[in-house]
């Protein structure tokens, strides 16, 4: 049957395998939400929490204890602590961003304002930090601390290299990894860590999450110049015309002649952009074959998320984890 079958997709089965779990998380969620005196916190992160998101990060966590025989309770914890990260990142991004709408609904920071979405961000990181704690595992708080410190790294170098043509793919690379990647990643091992798994089980959960990571975000940025927006939920082009240097771009620079990169400069580094722009940008990606290699790295880097998967022991979980990084990339086959 086909990926696009509701039924079909890992996602879904993932989450109808973790359900009776995901509504415990989700209850755990719900409570730790909850503030006594400032009302506008559960409010925000309601809206934000409830706007109908794959959960795929705690997800990942509650699939990698189970994976690893984990019978409980701490990997419930560990996906609050997942999500309760993720959303906070979120926040405090729409507001960087300066973004007004996301999964199809009005941002937090334009229903309420940039104040209480960072404000609420901080609460959702001081409240992952009370859950992990909870779980009595330090080596669990010294792998979540880290993502959290290097998501918010990641950003930082975002800001200084999204509008500079002097951006390697290594310097993008290190982006990615920072802001999407780790804590997909940390999701991943910290369900092998709380499983008291041995150490090379560990490291291919890990590896199985950064991989997965970076495709999820190399496909998002491949999809921004050919991708359906019905199905996306992005007009083609959004990342262009916000001027963001991402990979695809990144490799049609690198091999663009004296005229093609005053183009870059102008549109890219110095904003400057024009009607038929976007269509000389696309002609440009499609010269170099820079949206094929853009996709080939996709590729790679999902059949290394599977690979990784070889050390963990067989079981339907394993299956769809591998199963999931073939659905992440199924969009640009």
């Amino acid at each position: 049957m086909s990926l696009d079958h509701p039924q079909q997709k890992p996602h879904d089965r993932l989450a109808e395998a973790l359900s009776e779990e995901m509504g415990a998380v989700n209850a755990l969620i719900r409570d730790r939400m909850a503030s006594e005196h400032a009302p506008r916190i559960p409010e925000v992160t309601a809206h934000l929490v409830e706007a109908g998101g794959k959960r795929l990060r705690p997800m990942l966590t509650l699939a990698a204890a189970k994976m690893c025989g984990y019978p409980g309770p701490y990997h419930l914890h560990l996906a609050a602590t997942v999500e309760f990260i993720h959303t906070a990142t979120l926040l405090h991004d729409d507001v960087v961003d300066e973004s007004a709408q996301r999964r199809g609904r009005p941002t937090a920071n334009l229903l309420w304002d940039n104040k209480s979405s960072v404000l609420v961000g901080d609460y959702l990181f001081a409240r992952s930090f009370q859950l992990m704690v909870e779980t009595g595992n330090l080596r669990v708080l010294d792998i979540l601390a880290n993502a959290a410190a290097t998501i918010a790294e990641g950003e930082v170098l975002q800001l200084s290299a999204a509008q500079d043509l002097k951006t390697t793919e290594e310097i993008y690379l290190t982006v990615v990894r920072g802001k999407t990647a780790a804590l997909f990643s940390a999701a991943t091992e910290v369900g092998g860590v709380i499983a008291g798994v041995e150490e090379r089980q560990v490291q291919a959960l890990f590896a199985y999450g950064d991989a997965l990571g970076i495709a999820f975000q190399i496909v998002d940025d491949l999809l921004d110049y050919q991708g359906d927006a019905k199905a996306t939920g992005k007009n083609v082009g959004d990342d262009f015309r916000e001027r963001k240097l991402t990979l695809p771009v990144i490799k049609a620079v690198a091999a663009a002649d004296a005229e093609e990169r005053a183009f870059w400069v102008r549109v890219i580094e110095k904003g400057r952009q024009e009607e038929g722009d976007l269509d000389h940008a696309l002609a440009l990606l499609d010269r170099h074959g820079a949206l094929a290699a853009t996709r080939a790295d996709a590729l790679a880097w999902a059949e290394t998320a599977k690979t990784a998967m070889a050390e963990l022991p067989a079981s339907d979980f394993r299956d769809m984890l591998r199963d999931l990084a073939d659905y992440v990339v199924a969009r640009i086959s």
